[in-house]
């Protein structure tokens, strides 16, 4: 089963992330949406869990969560927008992987055996950071993302 992983649209969703997201099983967007026809649009691809960003204040964004958890392949994924507000000790919780939004930069480590990814932007540039989004093989452990480059550097 693979997760496709994307953050920070802010309103734009690009044919290179909606071509980078085919086939995957599942859609997880980490925040600052922008605007609900993003999930409308990533709702044709794959079912699509979402949580709210701090750009997200409009009426139809109270209808995400702050955060939430997944179980998918029997992996378990805690997922907020801003890692700084992480309430939770993940490995002590169980969980595989934490995903995030939030600094628009894309980023994965391991800490005590969970997977940190931060997909990075799939919206408008901001600063020197690149273009982004992720997938994630949830059928291989320990969980390791792909970065997808969608716009050149």
């Amino acid at each position: 089963m693979r997760l496709g992983v994307i953050s920070d649209t802010h309103g734009l969703l690009r044919p290179e992330a909606l071509r980078a997201l085919r086939g995957v099983q599942l859609i997880a967007h980490a925040g600052d949406v922008g605007d609900p026809q993003i999930l409308a649009q990533l709702k044709v691809i794959a079912p699509v869990i979402a949580v709210r960003g701090n750009v997200d204040t409009e009426q139809w964004a109270r209808e995400l969560p702050a955060s939430m958890v997944i179980e998918a392949n029997g992996a378990s994924l805690y997922i907020l927008h801003n890692l700084q507000h992480l309430d939770v000790k993940p490995e002590s919780s169980g969980f595989h992987a934490v995903i995030s939004g939030h600094t628009h930069e894309p980023k994965q480590f391991e800490k005590n055996g969970v997977l940190y990814l931060n997909p990075g932007s799939a919206g408008p540039r901001r600063f020197h950071l690149p273009v982004t989004l992720a997938t994630l093989d949830l059928t291989r452990k320990p969980l390791r993302a792909e970065i997808v480059m969608l716009l050149p550097a």
